[in-house]
């Protein structure tokens, strides 16, 4: 995994895992505009897995709620893929206590208020 201040000055690479195709359209329309490269979504957590293997992208913004996963005990196996993980929900940081921290993951941001600025600030 490149480190966290390396990647952050960078056109960051971003595969995006949510079961949402809304979501994941309008995630993808605003980090475009925010100068990331998108280069992958998927709506279930194994379709997300193999993609960001076959992809390697630098983060996943990785929803916690999945039809067939728990976003939590997916980051072990996407950080296997080298990328950053951000996980990412409609609920607020504190619905979930611990289990962000306890999960590995670089950090979490509820989904009304992704931003560019937003993931780069939690890979600082």
């Amino acid at each position: 995994m490149a480190s966290s201040a390396m990647i952050v000055d960078m056109c960051l690479r971003v595969v995006i895992v949510d079961d949402h195709a809304r979501f994941r359209a309008q995630a993808t329309e605003l980090l475009k505009l925010e100068r990331f490269s998108v280069v992958g979504d998927a709506a279930t957590g194994s379709s997300g897995i193999e993609l960001s293997r076959r992809l390697a992208p630098d983060v996943v913004l990785l929803d916690v709620g999945l039809p067939d996963a728990n976003g939590f005990d997916l980051v072990p196996a996407m950080h296997a893929t080298g990328a950053a993980v951000v996980l990412t929900s409609s609920r607020a940081s504190r619905d979930y206590g611990r289990r962000i921290q306890d999960s590995g993951a670089e950090g979490f941001i509820s989904k009304a208020e992704l931003s560019g600025e937003a993931i780069r600030s939690l890979l600082r």
